[in-house]
């Protein structure tokens, strides 16, 4: 009777053990899936690259980490990057994963340094304003099946914005604003949220921040030609944008559901 109880804790050990490797190779798989996604879904919106270091994700706890994620310029401008994030923290209901609509608790954005570069009478974030505004006016193809997201909360800190002016002899040729914390809620009432939607108004939101405390700082060439392009853009009240690529291959393995709740969080629709 003793080796009997003895092989069965054997095999239940081993059993143990299996499904927590199991799990820990669905998280590593599940992190760089979920980092390909969101670099091709930003860049496919903002037209510029756009990469991240390193992304901690656990499934189970409904945890997603992000570290030193990166926009570059558009180009023809001096510097490669136009804005640089040190840490990101997103918390997902995880039973939303398995439903049609991912409900993310929170997103924290911290530390966030932009390089807003003047060329001409335009700048590189209003470029990509541009941008955003050209493919919110795109007609899309139709509609296909996807995940949509709504965020309860949502919180950009410690905002940096490095101005760099034109060069006139005698004067400063750059200028620095902290921002004021950007509180958003919720996000994605409308049905029309994804991936790439959300990369999109982060973005507006930064900019706006820019365009409003910028006033009395900034010179008049640069505010107020921002300040237009966001209200034709933020009066668009939608982006719309390709679908994804799919990212993670179906496959009947442990937490198979889970890793496509995920997966669903990288593929946007296209609006009609």
């Amino acid at each position: 009777m003793k080796k009997v109880f003895k092989a069965l804790r054997i095999v239940l050990l081993a059993i143990l053990v299996l499904v927590i490797a199991a799990l820990v190779v669905i998280d590593l798989f599940a992190e760089r899936a979920v980092k390909i996604g969101i670099e091709a879904a930003a860049t496919k919106t903002l037209n510029v690259g756009v990469s991240i270091d390193e992304v901690d994700l656990s499934i189970m706890g409904g945890k997603l980490g992000i570290k030193n994620l990166s926009i570059n310029n558009p180009a023809g401008y001096q510097h490669d990057k136009l804005l640089e994030l040190k840490d990101g923290e997103i918390q997902v209901d995880v039973k939303s994963l398995l439903s049609d609509v991912v409900n993310i608790r929170e997103i924290k954005l911290d530390g966030v340094s932009v390089v807003l570069e003047q060329r001409g009478l335009s700048n590189n974030l209003q470029d990509i304003i541009k941008t955003i505004s050209a493919r919110s006016k795109a007609k899309g193809e139709p509609q296909r099946p996807g995940k949509k997201l709504h965020i309860d909360n949502l919180e950009i800190t410690n905002v940096v914005v490095k101005v760099k002016l034109l060069p006139v002899p005698g004067k400063i040729d750059t200028i620095s604003l902290k921002l004021s914390p950007i509180k958003m809620t919720d996000l994605g009432s409308d049905n029309k949220l994804d991936t790439a939607v959300l990369s999109g108004k982060i973005l507006l939101a930064i900019a706006d921040g820019i365009a409003k405390q910028g006033v009395g700082v900034l010179p008049k060439e640069i505010v107020n030609p921002m300040k237009s392009t966001l209200d034709k853009t933020l009066g668009l009240g939608k982006t719309v944008s390709k679908e994804g690529e799919k990212l993670i291959e179906t496959g009947k393995d442990v937490g198979k559901e889970l890793v496509e709740g995920f997966k669903g969080l990288l593929k946007p629709k296209k609006e009609e």
